[in-house]
């Protein structure tokens, strides 16, 4: 890391991915939901930073991880906003944009006690049914919530 009087300069990855443009509240969500607090590579979190296009915006950095469908849908249900940008030998090979997905299986837990799939083992299943602020309806207990609860 280097720095002149006006910017910090932070070393590129090799290998890993970058998410960017992340809603500034919701890095650290972001954060946990995905494990990156015990994650044992480095990982550069940045947050309330300066942003043309949101004001201001959160960035993480993680050497060395790819994700996965499931991982890539959580970080669309938090920051539909966000890209995410695959480093393969400092060289940026694949660039997203995030879309929330219509229909949300097994990441996102009902709220319901009484759902069939908190009573037996079944994967959860949901419906998007409003993207801002996100609600979701289970298709079993037809339960709609708006705080998402992600599956451990």
């Amino acid at each position: 890391m280097t720095t002149n009087n006006k910017e910090l300069v932070v070393e590129k990855i090799d290998n890993g991915t970058v998410i960017d443009h992340i809603p500034a509240d919701r890095v650290f969500k972001i954060v946990k939901i995905l494990g990156l607090d015990t994650y044992e590579d480095e990982v550069l979190i940045g947050t309330n930073l300066c942003s043309k296009k949101y004001g201001k915006k959160g960035i993480l950095k993680i050497k060395n991880k790819y994700f996965t469908q499931d991982e890539t849908d959580k970080i669309a249900i938090i920051a539909p906003t966000a890209t995410i940008i695959v480093i393969k030998d400092y060289e940026v090979t694949e660039k997203k944009n995030l879309v929330l997905p219509k229909h949300i299986t097994k990441i996102v837990k009902c709220i319901n006690p009484n759902c069939i799939t908190n009573v037996e083992e079944i994967e959860t299943n949901f419906d998007v049914v409003n993207t801002d602020p996100i609600s979701i309806q289970c298709h079993y207990c037809e339960k709609t919530m708006e705080e998402i609860i992600f599956n451990e």
